[in-house]
């Protein structure tokens, strides 16, 4: 009985997500997040600090991070959207000195996508939001030690000149 209630419920929040604009996970293409393609700047950090989107293309949207403290590269990542094999859009990140890791998108909405891998230590979600002005936030949140943790990078957009990337 509680079992049916949860699926109803379920069911309930997949077709408030169509109908409200947004797509469950089956429906999500890379080529509906060309809107996170470009150069990003980080709006906390030193010049240089930021990612890079290459716009979708034969299935796929890579793209890059750095971060620079003190005039160096401290962190990198390397990223990459595509389709598994079971036809899911996730979420490829290899950063700097670990192992690559998966997220599925689990949600996607006109400017916003979620993937998530609950079985990653942390984060076990990744989210990214256009905001209005040109802005870009990358979010992760998870369990960290007991509790939620959530940290947000904020970044504007920038002519690829300029983000240095």
């Amino acid at each position: 009985m509680n079992f049916l209630r949860r699926s109803r419920s379920l069911a309930l929040v997949a077709c408030s997500m169509v109908a409200a604009g947004g797509s469950v996970a089956a429906d999500i293409d890379v080529t509906s997040l060309a809107w996170m393609a470009g150069c990003w700047s980080a709006e906390q950090g030193e010049a240089g600090t930021g990612e890079h989107w290459l716009r979708p293309a034969g299935g796929t949207m890579l793209g890059v991070s750095r971060t620079v403290k003190n005039g160096k590269t401290v962190a990198f990542e390397f990223m990459q959207l595509r389709h598994d094999a079971g036809g899911k859009l996730v979420l490829i990140a290899l950063p700097s000195g670990q192992q690559q890791t998966t997220f599925t998108a689990v949600a996607s909405e006109r400017n916003s996508v979620t993937f998530e891998n609950p079985s990653h230590d942390f984060p076990q979600k990744v989210i990214y939001r256009l905001q209005p002005g040109g802005k870009l936030t990358a979010r992760i949140e998870g369990m960290r030690g007991g509790k939620l943790r959530g940290i947000d990078f904020p970044m504007q957009r920038a002519a690829c000149a300029e983000a240095a990337l």
